[in-house]
């Protein structure tokens, strides 16, 4: 199993989800955060209001636990919807997940995703 995070920018969250549905993932976690990196374009929707000193920008993390053989299609999917051309469109981080658990029902593994 892997854990796939990605750093998206804010206005291709929609488009990405929607792909990510689409093809068959469904669940997946969103988080808004702020952090600074290679913008080339400074468009004020996703400046950041609570860190400007730090020339911030407003991202969306999202995190989607897959098995191994689904690494690359969902990449693939966020590589294509998540891009704008600019610089600073994100990164996707792929991680190893040595064991997973629900909490509900014990089961353990990739049948607990």
């Amino acid at each position: 199993m892997k854990l796939i995070k990605a750093f998206i920018r804010h206005r291709k969250t929609e488009e990405v989800y929607t792909a990510l549905k689409t093809a068959g993932y469904c669940c997946m976690t969103f988080v808004e955060c702020e952090g600074t990196g290679q913008y080339s374009d400074h468009e004020k929707e996703h400046i950041s209001v609570k860190y400007p000193f730090a020339d911030a920008y407003r991202v969306i993390k999202l995190e989607i636990l897959v098995a191994d053989e689904h690494v690359e299609p969902v990449v693939k999917i966020v590589r294509k919807k998540g891009r704008t051309g600019y610089r600073g469109d994100g990164m996707i981080l792929v991680s190893p997940v040595d064991e997973v658990y629900k909490v509900r029902t014990d089961e353990k593994g990739i049948l607990a995703v």
